[in-house]
Protein backbone atom coordinates (compact mmCIF):
# COMPACT_ATOMS: atom_id res chain seq x y z
CA UNK A 1 0.00 0.00 0.00
CA UNK A 2 0.74 3.60 -0.89
CA UNK A 3 0.54 5.66 2.23
CA UNK A 4 1.44 9.57 2.29
CA UNK A 5 1.65 12.09 5.29
CA UNK A 6 0.51 15.26 4.65
CA UNK A 7 1.03 18.77 6.92
CA UNK A 8 1.53 22.30 6.26
CA UNK A 9 5.26 22.24 6.10
CA UNK A 10 6.58 18.84 5.79
CA UNK A 11 9.31 19.88 8.63
CA UNK A 12 7.71 18.62 11.90
CA UNK A 13 4.31 15.64 12.03
CA UNK A 14 4.08 14.16 8.29
CA UNK A 15 8.27 13.67 8.31
CA UNK A 16 7.82 12.16 11.96
CA UNK A 17 5.10 9.81 10.56
CA UNK A 18 6.73 8.68 7.36
CA UNK A 19 10.46 8.00 8.93
CA UNK A 20 8.39 6.18 11.98
CA UNK A 21 6.44 4.10 9.66
CA UNK A 22 9.34 3.04 7.20
CA UNK A 23 11.73 2.03 10.41
CA UNK A 24 8.16 0.21 11.75
CA UNK A 25 6.36 -1.64 8.98
CA UNK A 26 8.20 -2.26 5.87
CA UNK A 27 4.87 -3.60 4.16
CA UNK A 28 4.21 -0.53 3.03
CA UNK A 29 5.66 2.49 0.81
CA UNK A 30 5.79 6.15 2.66
CA UNK A 31 6.21 9.61 1.45
CA UNK A 32 5.28 12.72 3.22
CA UNK A 33 5.09 16.58 2.07
CA UNK A 34 3.45 19.83 2.83
CA UNK A 35 0.31 21.28 1.64
CA UNK A 36 2.12 25.19 1.70
CA UNK A 37 3.86 26.28 -0.47
CA UNK A 38 4.96 29.55 0.97
CA UNK A 39 5.97 27.08 4.05
CA UNK A 40 8.01 24.26 2.10
CA UNK A 41 9.87 26.96 0.54
CA UNK A 42 11.20 28.46 3.69
CA UNK A 43 11.82 25.15 5.23
CA UNK A 44 12.72 23.67 1.84
CA UNK A 45 10.98 20.40 2.29
CA UNK A 46 8.97 18.80 -0.24
CA UNK A 47 5.36 20.27 -1.26
CA UNK A 48 2.46 18.23 -2.27
CA UNK A 49 1.43 17.58 -6.15
CA UNK A 50 -1.47 15.80 -7.41
CA UNK A 51 1.00 13.15 -8.79
CA UNK A 52 1.28 12.24 -5.36
CA UNK A 53 -2.50 12.05 -4.12
CA UNK A 54 -2.43 10.11 -7.08
CA UNK A 55 0.49 7.68 -6.08
CA UNK A 56 -1.28 7.27 -2.40
CA UNK A 57 -3.92 4.35 -1.65
CA UNK A 58 -4.29 6.34 1.54
CA UNK A 59 -3.34 9.58 2.52
CA UNK A 60 -3.07 10.62 6.17
CA UNK A 61 -3.59 14.18 7.21
CA UNK A 62 -3.22 16.28 10.42
CA UNK A 63 -5.97 18.75 10.58
CA UNK A 64 -8.69 19.79 8.97
CA UNK A 65 -7.62 22.44 7.40
CA UNK A 66 -5.35 20.16 5.15
CA UNK A 67 -8.60 18.30 3.48
CA UNK A 68 -10.05 21.56 3.15
CA UNK A 69 -6.87 22.53 1.07
CA UNK A 70 -6.73 19.37 -1.08
CA UNK A 71 -10.67 19.81 -2.01
CA UNK A 72 -9.69 23.67 -2.97
CA UNK A 73 -7.41 22.34 -5.56
CA UNK A 74 -8.22 18.54 -6.32
CA UNK A 75 -12.42 18.66 -6.08
CA UNK A 76 -13.57 15.59 -4.17
CA UNK A 77 -11.66 13.56 -6.10
CA UNK A 78 -9.18 12.25 -3.12
CA UNK A 79 -11.79 12.25 -0.05
CA UNK A 80 -12.20 8.89 0.06
CA UNK A 81 -8.46 7.79 0.85
CA UNK A 82 -8.04 10.57 3.31
CA UNK A 83 -8.10 10.20 7.82
CA UNK A 84 -7.81 13.03 9.42
CA UNK A 85 -5.43 12.23 12.12
CA UNK A 86 -6.46 15.65 14.20
CA UNK A 87 -2.74 16.18 15.78
CA UNK A 88 -2.02 19.81 16.57
CA UNK A 89 1.09 22.01 15.11
CA UNK A 90 2.60 22.08 18.54
CA UNK A 91 4.96 18.99 17.87
CA UNK A 92 8.64 18.61 17.02
CA UNK A 93 10.41 16.43 14.53
CA UNK A 94 10.05 12.91 16.56
CA UNK A 95 8.79 14.28 19.81
CA UNK A 96 7.82 11.34 22.12
CA UNK A 97 4.12 12.86 22.58
CA UNK A 98 4.02 12.72 19.04
CA UNK A 99 5.31 9.22 18.26
CA UNK A 100 2.49 7.79 20.69
CA UNK A 101 -0.24 9.57 18.91
CA UNK A 102 0.49 8.62 15.37
CA UNK A 103 1.05 5.18 16.67
CA UNK A 104 -2.07 5.21 18.09
CA UNK A 105 -3.88 7.12 15.91
CA UNK A 106 -2.49 5.10 12.41
CA UNK A 107 -3.53 1.68 11.47
CA UNK A 108 -0.23 0.62 10.27
CA UNK A 109 1.91 -0.32 13.36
Amino acid sequence: MNILFLCTANIQRSKTAEELFRAVNKNHQYKSAGLSSKYVQKANSTLCTEKMLEWSDRIYVFEEQHIERIQKHTGDVFLPKIINLNIPDVYQYFQRELVLLLLERCELA
